[in-house]
């Protein structure tokens, strides 16, 4: 028997699943006309070969028709979902992988206009905030529909080969019956008693089990303790997960705390960085210690130490590690190889899920062949001739060429103006909250010392700097230097500061500072945090109509925590037009895109964030020495072919650029553009 409390095995059921290492349900939205086919699979497939115990696929997968998919759900109201289940299941078979499935009907937390636009349906008179729709109270017809959809899915899930179902109960439709929060009905399944409002999920259960048999694994993930006055409490989750285990039909409790309902709430049950690791894991000890039956739970727990205390403590029988699993699908494998320094770390930037709730696709912020594994690889294949290749700039961009030209067992060599790694997210790493960023960097950086590349720090690299190494690949990795130039004038503008003046603590702040944010992402709100929390008033102003669109949702919760107690205020669809002195102030000519008004008005600092302007110089300068001039084989680099192109006999070796030394984009593309550039160098 091994050692490690997190590869010993565990009996579920007739189940045994090899260890203690679970991915609980998501929805990473790589599903095709509602179907789990070959990218999903290869998704899923890539972390079962890797030696996770049970996959817990969808998050979720529909059962009704007027449950449509938000969130690019499976759907498994169609007869059709059957030959993908089993293909799904094989793959996840073949590696001793235990498959299931997450089943839900989303009531409230979806919409009308999609799909079959059906009216959505709860138990609550009253839209979800984070969906706006306003559903129909359900009625005794919907309730005998819904419960007989419950139980077909079931028998589909079954007919497709897998293990097992999980029963979604939290912020969706079964949960909107049990909170008092989200119950307006009278009846047998109105909120005056408990047990009516358990009387909904119950019958579905009853329903699954007459279809499904006895031995059909059947769990419930769900809410036991909404921490909001009124919801349910500490001692009714507890009742409720006594309830659950009671009736006998209940094989494992998968268990969360809190409500999804908004995204502040969504955020407080599945965190993001800079707070707290695995805030729900004593919580759901004390759910396992009262039940007695076995208990799963996943809540940014990203890191093995915190996975083995849960199972070794007997707070947990299978932990998730979901997150970490984007980030790293390789982690049980480097486990069982006693290789956990080299697991690629989950920063909790949640890109993954935040890309999701835009209705985008998971993509982890520094794993780009996550979701790609039909393309990219996670592990990079020895290179049949090996080369000379630099590297300038040690960003996301270099770290991730260099690693991946290291990997592919090239000489490599990075040239660095500063003294350290890391480009702009050195700068990200400044605000408390965000300082796990870092880790993207030291990460590549222990990668890079493993695989033998060589790094010249406090080198601004000349042209004579490169083409003495004699290389045959030069990847320009330099990023780019904060843009001051207006859109309306195309002139660069005098009298204001960069964002990143105020990030680094270059500029202090004045007591009546304007943040005009024309790009909208992180450095734009990371300068008013720094401004406010000196006391200064702070207007945070845009032309979009929203402020801040590329910080998504689950992000932007902590700015918003940090921010709304201060003197802040946020102004949209008003377009800077010039800035000009006025004694110990400046006066900002404001417009709109929307009519012809303007007006002026006074601060003492203006800071400008639109993006970066690419540091290109010693680029320029390579291109006539080069092979390719620099150009890009587009379409073989879609295809994952090796670049070939010649344009210049005469050059002396390859030349690219990637990351931000193109264009202002950011960190994940910066790290795409490295991996599926130099993968096939």
């Amino acid at each position: 028997m091994p050692t490690d409390p997190l590869l010993s095995p565990f009996e579920l059921k007739h189940l045994t699943l090899k260890n203690r290492i679970i991915t609980t349900s998501h929805e990473p939205a790589y599903g095709e006309d509602g179907m789990p086919k070959e990218r999903y699979i290869a998704y899923h497939a890539e972390r079962a070969k890797a030696g996770v115990a049970m996959a817990m696929t969808a998050g979720s997968a529909a059962v009704s028709k007027d449950s449509p998919p938000v969130f690019n759900n499976l759907l498994l109201y169609r007869d059709d979902v059957v030959p993908w289940l089993q293909r799904l299941t094989d793959n996840l078979h073949e590696h001793d992988c235990a498959a299931m499935i997450q089943v839900t009907h989303l009531g409230r937390r979806t919409t009308w206009n999609k799909g079959e636009w059906l009216p959505s349906v709860s138990s609550s008179r009253h839209r979800e905030p984070a969906h706006r729709a306003f559903p129909k109270l359900i009625e005794d017809w919907d309730i005998e529909r819904i419960i007989n959809d419950f139980a077909d899915a079931a028998e589909r899930v079954k007919a497709g080969g897998m293990d097992g179902i999980e029963i979604q109960a939290y912020g969706h439709l079964l949960d909107q019956f049990w909170s008092p929060l989200t119950n307006d009905l009278s009846g047998p399944y109105g909120a005056d008693t408990l047990e009516n409002r358990l009387r909904f999920p119950l019958d579905i259960l009853s329903a699954i089990r007459n279809r499904v048999g006895e031995d059909f694994i059947v769990g419930f993930r769900y809410t036991a303790n909404e921490m909001q006055k009124g919801g349910i409490s500490y001692a009714e989750g507890i009742e409720i997960s006594k309830m659950l285990a009671a009736t006998d039909q209940v094989d494992f409790l998968n268990v969360i705390r809190g409500r999804i309902h908004t995204d502040p709430a969504m955020t407080d049950v599945i965190p993001v960085q800079g707070m707290k690791n695995s805030p729900h894991l004593d919580f759901a000890g004390e759910v396992r210690k009262a039940t007695g039956i076995p208990t799963f739970h996943a809540a940014k727990i990203p890191d093995v130490p915190t996975a083995r205390h849960a199972i070794s403590e007997g707070l947990l029988d299978m932990v998730g590690m979901t997150r970490a699993h984007i980030a790293d699908p390789h982690i049980v494998k480097k486990i069982l190889a006693g290789r956990e320094e080299d697991i690629r770390p989950c920063v909790g930037a949640t890109y993954c899920l935040d890309r999701i709730y835009q209705a985008g696709e998971a993509l982890c912020i520094h794993n780009a062949a996550t979701g790609r594994e039909l393309t990219m690889p996670h592990v990079c294949a020895p290179a049949e001739v090996k080369k000379k290749v630099v590297v300038v700039g040690a960003g996301p961009a270099g770290l991730e060429a260099a690693r991946v030209a290291g990997e592919r067992g090239h000489e490599t060599v990075v040239l660095e103006a500063s003294a350290n790694p890391g480009g702009q997210l050195r700068l990200a790493a400044r605000s408390p909250r965000r300082q796990e960023m870092m880790s993207i960097i030291d990460w590549r950086m222990e990668q890079c010392t493993k695989l033998g590349v060589q790094f010249q720090f406090n080198t601004w690299a000349e042209l004579s700097d490169v083409t003495t190494l004699n290389p045959d690949v030069v990847v320009i990795a330099t990023g780019g230097i904060p843009n001051t130039y207006l859109y309306e004038t195309g002139a660069e503008l005098a009298n204001v500061y960069s964002s990143w003046d105020m990030i680094a603590n270059t500029v202090k702040p004045g007591k009546n500072v304007l943040i005009y944010d024309e790009s909208g992402d992180h450095p734009g709100l990371q300068a008013a945090e720094v401004a406010a929390n000196s006391g200064a008033k702070v207007e945070v102003m845009t032309p979009d109509r929203v402020f801040a669109p590329d910080i998504m949702a689950m992000n932007l919760v902590p700015y918003m925590r940090s921010l709304q107690d201060k003197d802040v205020t946020f102004t949209v669809a008003r377009r800077l037009l010039g800035v000009k002195p006025n004694g110990s102030e400046v006066t900002a000519t404001i417009g709109t895109d929307y009519s012809d008004h303007s007006f002026e008005a006074n601060y003492d600092q203006v800071i400008f964030n639109y993006g970066t302007m690419p540091l290109d110089e010693l680029y320029f300068e390579l291109k006539p020495f080069s092979k390719n001039e620099g150009a890009v084989d587009q379409q073989a680099l879609i295809d994952g072919k090796p670049q070939k192109l010649v344009r210049n006999s005469d050059g002396q070796f390859q030349l690219f650029r990637i990351g931000d030394a193109v264009s202002a984009r950011n960190t994940h593309a910066a790290i795409y553009d490295a991996l599926r550039l130099l993968k096939d160098i």
